[in-house]
């Protein structure tokens, strides 16, 4: 499994970074911004991401869970965030890996049930397979893999890397 490595701790960490800065580009003149991550992996990564932002900048921070059955994404989407706590707004929704953008366009088509300022997407791959018009605006890396691989992430306390299988 060693060989299949995409992503390692030191990388992760690298683009972490680099999408806090991006963030502080884009929402420099907004005094909090809210991240959404969804679970699990991409709830870890919009931690990480989360945590970065507020040592990079003054920007106050809401940090938020949502979970999407990415097998089904039609169920109902939940969300430990109120309304009132994104609402007018700006929001950046967080995912580990980007297959065909099911699971990101239906967490997105959620939050504009609201009125939002500026609205983003991360995720930390990206592989290419769009089946749904929704892109990453912040990325780690795009990956062009055939359909049957599949990629995992690891977030755990020992140690986070990124796989091909």
């Amino acid at each position: 499994m060693k060989q299949n490595i995409i992503l390692n701790q030191h990388q992760i960490d690298q683009i972490v970074k680099r999408i806090a800065y991006q963030i502080y580009e884009t929402f420099v003149d907004e005094t909090e911004v809210v991240i959404a991550g969804i679970a699990n992996s991409g709830y870890v990564f919009a931690q990480k991401i989360a945590d970065e932002v507020m040592k990079v900048s003054d920007l106050k921070v809401i940090l938020g869970r949502v979970e999407i059955n990415k097998q089904n994404p039609l169920l109902e989407v939940k969300t430990d965030l109120q309304t009132s706590e994104y609402q007018d707004k700006s929001l950046i929704l967080v995912d580990d890996v980007m297959n065909s953008g099911a699971t990101l366009i239906y967490g997105v088509k959620y939050f504009l049930d609201v009125p939002l300022k500026k609205f983003k997407t991360a995720v930390l791959i990206d592989r290419n397979h769009k089946k749904f018009p929704v892109k990453a605006d912040f990325k780690g890396i795009s990956l062009s893999t055939s359909s049957l691989e599949h990629i995992q992430v690891v977030f755990n306390e020992t140690e986070e890397y990124a796989y091909l299988s």
